[in-house]
């Protein structure tokens, strides 16, 4: 049975769909309320609060931290500076990707790490041998992630000891929140401008209860993972098991990903010193990857003409959705060149788009091709267009 956060308190308190998710052990809002859209808009145009604590978190100390951590993720430690944080994958000896997750550096040898999947085990694994200790603590820390344009205004509200208009984007500052200690890191998985709160579990409910009170003026509202979803792809942010396999759960080979297949190519750095897969990942660097990353945008009036074929107006708006859809070459339905792994409809940009892997000679910007959409249970094909991504990025989440 899922267990329940440290906010479930405040959570369940709100939580009017009853709609709840198992993520890695504990229990989620899918939704607070009876439909996702207001808690979408909140992420865009003010501020949503989100429940992130069933992360797993770890964290990396001793005289051999920094070479510890060096040697599991892809991007050079010897570059990270004290309060900088990392977004980075790291891999198995293959160069295929186990997870991917932020690093942050708390001090010289104090690193702690996010991820998606358990982790504790692999990298006790790689340290072996090294003067480092890695200790779970994902059950130490409460995590709140707020998102949204109005966020940076509730935080100065409630947060004593940080200067948030100095506080660069990946990187972290410690403050207060009524005498006890909290953690701000500039990061998130909505694209826009966001913060996550780390705090211990015993002061998880103060902090949500503040964060709510000084939030109402701002319009800031609880949300669940269906919206942040949402806004994950609108941000071209991949997730675990969904739009790529780890490593370590793969079936087959081919289900495996390297960096550069899964658009994390660059976070691998090639100049620095020893890691696992690095001569993996130099040999695919020259011979290049046989897929590639890619962002769609799927042409509106041939989705309008395939439901009204059905008599049925297009039925797209809605969850984001995370089962795989082929991929074929333009005009010619019987060339299968890859996958979109996540779907959905754009409030924002009012544009139906997709993220997903693809052969690499189908990958540049601007071409087209054929994605197969079911209609009143016909499969289909609907012409889209290879864009840049993020598709949604605006100024505000870096500046």
């Amino acid at each position: 049975m899922p267990l329940p956060t440290p906010f479930h308190t405040r959570t369940s308190a709100v939580c009017e769909s009853y709609e709840w998710r198992n993520w890695s052990g504990y229990l989620s809002a899918g939704i607070y309320e009876m439909s996702h859209d207001r808690e979408y808009y909140a992420i865009r145009n003010s501020a949503a609060l989100i429940d992130v604590s069933p992360l797993y978190k770890y964290e990396i100390t001793g005289p051999d931290a920094a070479r510890l951590v060096d040697r599991v993720i892809t991007r050079d430690v010897t570059r990270q500076k004290i309060g900088q944080i990392y977004y980075t994958p790291w891999c198995d000896s293959d160069g295929k990707v186990i997870d991917d997750g932020t690093v942050s550096r708390l001090d010289t040898n104090h690193f702690r790490i996010t991820s998606a999947d358990p982790n504790w085990r692999w990298f006790k694994d790689v340290g072996y041998g090294l003067n480092a200790d890695v200790v779970n603590v994902s059950d130490d820390l409460a995590a709140l992630s707020l998102q949204g344009p109005r966020s940076r205004a509730i935080l100065q509200e409630v947060v004593s000891g940080i200067d948030f208009a100095n506080l660069k984007y990946f990187h972290l500052a410690h403050g207060q929140v009524e005498g006890f200690p909290i953690t701000v890191t500039r990061t998130g998985y909505t694209g826009d401008l966001g913060y996550e709160l780390w705090v211990r579990p015993e002061y998880a409910e103060r902090l949500w209860d503040r964060l709510i009170e000084h939030g109402t003026g701002h319009d800031i509202l609880p949300a669940g993972i269906i919206p942040m979803d949402i806004a994950r792809v609108e941000a071209g942010l991949i997730m675990i098991a969904v739009d790529y396999i780890s490593s370590q759960h793969a079936v087959i080979e081919s289900q495996k990903s390297s960096p550069y297949e899964i658009g994390l190519g660059w976070a691998v750095s090639p100049r620095k010193g020893d890691f696992i897969g690095r001569r993996a990942l130099a040999k695919e660097r020259e011979r290049g990857s046989l897929w590639g990353f890619v962002g769609v945008q799927y042409d509106w009036a041939t989705l309008e003409r395939l439901f009204a074929e059905e008599d049925l107006p297009p039925h797209v708006a809605g969850r984001a959705s995370r089962s795989a859809v082929p991929v074929y070459e333009a005009g010619n339905s019987s060339h299968h060149i890859g996958q979109i792994t996540t779907h959905t409809f754009s409030p924002v940009l009012k544009q139906y788009i997709g993220i997903g892997t693809l052969l690499n000679p189908h990958t540049q910007i601007g071409n087209r091709v054929d994605v197969e959409v079911t209609v009143e249970f016909k499969r289909k094909r609907c012409p889209a267009t290879i864009v840049p991504t993020p598709f949604f990025d605006p100024p505000r989440k870096k500046a």
